[in-house]
């Protein structure tokens, strides 16, 4: 398949995650304790998201960025220093780290996305996995013959990490995963609601692990 496929289809998974019901809290496991040399509390934090969709990577950034405002911990949405064509590679984020005087650098990445996708009006199925190593950026992907039908019927589930690196000790500190399960018509327009809950459920682990200033 070629990468304009595959990249439509990343797009188009990332797009379930945001159409989530309402109401549908994600499950959050706590997988890297905050040791207690951390660092921690932070008071300056970039707030970076490593998603294919550029628009809902800004969107959650945008949302954590003000729900810690709230908590008065400063922090910047590294969206807001680029556009679509930045590369999400490390370099990039190391020279926003500079450029922003950042103590810490909060990272919320989609691990795993597992989705079956049915054409009702066609005969044509797609199941789109996405697998990581649990690294910053190695992905695998396995796609089956994809056509792309009028109406579709996808369920599935999304998996995210978010990690929180401190700046002084050059590593990970803390990190949880939430995981969410969707069915949707993908057919239909859906807001970005979804990333309220999981925003809301970040900061509310980083006020409760002690990352923030309660």
């Amino acid at each position: 398949m070629c990468s304009t496929g595959l990249r439509r289809i990343a797009v188009l998974c990332i797009a379930t995650f945001l159409a989530t019901a309402a109401g549908a809290a994600p499950k959050v496991k706590r997988v890297q304790k905050l040791a207690d040399d951390a660092g921690a509390p932070f008071h300056n934090i970039l707030v970076v998201t490593l998603f294919p969709d550029f628009g809902g990577g800004k969107t959650l950034e945008k949302r954590i960025v003000g729900l810690l405002a709230e908590r008065g911990t400063k922090s910047v949405a590294s969206t807001s220093m680029m556009n679509t064509k930045t590369p999400q590679t490390p370099e990039t984020y190391l020279a926003l780290v500079d450029r922003t005087g950042a103590d810490a650098v909060l990272v919320t990445q989609l691990v795993d996305v597992e989705s079956d996708i049915e054409a009702k009006d066609a005969n044509p199925q797609a199941s789109v996995k996405f697998t990581s190593v649990f690294r910053f950026d190695l992905w695998g992907r396995e796609v089956t013959e994809y056509v792309e039908p009028k109406l579709v019927t996808q369920k599935g589930e999304v998996l995210l990490v978010t990690q929180m690196f401190s700046v002084e000790k050059r590593e990970a500190v803390w990190a949880i995963q939430s995981k969410l399960k969707f069915k949707m018509d993908v057919s239909e327009p859906r807001p970005y609601g979804a990333y309220d809950d999981e925003s809301k459920s970040i900061v509310k682990y980083l006020v409760r692990d002690g990352l923030i200033a309660r």
